[in-house]
């Protein structure tokens, strides 16, 4: 081959990557909760039978850490710590071989009464623009390119660690990233230009929390809404002014759970806070929030639910950890499952399939009702404790446990 036809068809080689790196399919897992931040399965097909035991494909040595996988192609994307580091990895999914890992200095001091939570990292990677962007524990925001793992840009964590660590996860559209940055000095929600790291918003008006922000349309108007300190907060996405705001406080600041977008209403919990829907819109030419319905029955204080049609479902902290089934439209609770079931679920929907992965590393699957869902399967997949979401590609299951990341598969 002459010089020149390598140096064309080497090119194109690196532009068909690019242009992959660009487009997503069906089977990408790229983010918190799922491409669409709802807890959605990525085009799982359920099948005519449920098997007796899942096929483990594979299972490797990452590190500790509770970021739920990513998936992007045919790479899984994980986000962990290898002692005084936090790294970024990326494998093959048919295999679990290591495409590339790239390592970061990030110390962290854990306050005492979270040392048995680890020393993360806890938020779960983004992939966006052919780029990776994550949120360490101490609040360290980098990104990474995908095809080669390396540092695109990267700000340091601030100068005093969040006092619990950080939690939240990034979320980006059209060239911007954004994400609660931790410490008090910054505020709640920065906004970085995905290329460069420059700053292009933040809003300062509330110390961060714990939950993961979410992009919505409401009345018109694309819009940033999270849950802060004290508040739930709604800021405009192009430049972060804030639109609407109103009181909500958890105890011991524990607010942890991703908001859920049912039509026009907005649905929130915490722990000991029940569930409350609102409904922002715009009246003479002024934001505000209004409350649609609010039931004490159910709250959440990790365990994030999920919506199916009209039901949501999920697992209420209340007596001792009970599964529920509540009317997103009037806040009526359908179903409460008996009590003590799990300390801790974490939901993911698949159509009118739930799959319930609990801490204890039992994975539920279960066929929905809108009075309550059915059992249908139950299998173990890790030998320690689950506490990272599952990321459901088709019929491939990865599983984070304390320190390895699985790949199993429905047959």
């Amino acid at each position: 081959m002459r010089a020149r036809d390598a140096v064309i068809l080497g090119a194109f080689a690196i532009g068909l990557t690019d242009l992959a790196a660009a487009q997503t399919s069906p089977l990408d897992y790229t983010q918190w909760r799922g491409r669409t931040r709802d807890g959605s399965a990525s085009a799982f097909a359920e099948p005519t039978s449920w098997p007796e035991r899942l096929t483990l494909r594979w299972k490797v040595e990452v590190g500790p850490g509770y970021a739920t996988p990513i998936i992007v192609g045919n790479t899984v994307y994980t986000h962990t710590r290898r002692d005084e580091n936090e790294v970024m990895m990326a494998l093959d999914a048919s295999t679990g071989k290591t495409l590339w890992q790239t390592s970061y200095a990030a110390p962290y001091k854990m306050n005492p009464a979270t040392r048995s939570h680890g020393q993360g990292p806890k938020a779960t990677p983004l992939y966006h623009e052919g780029k990776l962007f994550t949120l360490g524990i101490s609040g360290i925001v980098s990104a990474f390119n995908a095809a080669d793992g390396k540092i695109v840009w990267q700000k340091p964590a601030p100068a005093v660690d969040p006092l619990y660590g950080t939690a939240m996860s990034p979320v980006g559209e059209k060239g911007i990233v954004i994400v609660h940055v931790g410490g008090q000095d910054q505020g709640a929600l920065t906004a970085f230009d995905s290329n460069t790291g420059a700053v292009r918003w933040a809003w300062t008006g509330d110390g961060p929390a714990y939950a993961s922000p979410i992009i919505v349309d409401l009345a018109g108007m694309r819009q940033v809404v999270s849950v802060s300190q004290k508040n739930i907060v709604s800021v405009a996405l192009a430049d972060g002014a804030l639109l609407w705001q109103r009181p909500w406080v958890s105890r011991a600041t524990n607010n942890s759970i991703t908001p859920i977008l049912y039509d026009d209403t907005l649905i929130f919990t915490g722990q000991e806070l029940g569930v409350t829907a609102i409904r922002p819109l715009r009246r003479d030419g002024k934001w505000v929030a209004e409350t649609v319905w609010e039931t004490p029955e159910v709250a959440m204080f990790m365990s994030n639910p999920v919506l199916v049609r009209d039901t949501l479902f999920g697992l209420s902290h209340r007596a001792s950890g009970q599964f529920f089934a509540l009317d997103a439209r009037s806040g009526k609770v359908l179903w409460l499952g008996t009590p003590r079931e799990a300390t801790n679920t974490a939901v993911v929907k698949a159509g009118e399939l739930l799959f319930l992965l609990n801490d204890d590393a039992e994975l539920m699957v279960a066929k929905t009702f809108q009075a309550g869902f059915e059992p249908l399967k139950r299998y173990t997949v890790a030998d320690s404790a689950t506490w990272a979401q599952p990321a459901i590609s088709g019929n491939r299951i990865f599983v984070k446990d304390v320190s390895s990341l699985a790949l199993w598969t429905v047959n």
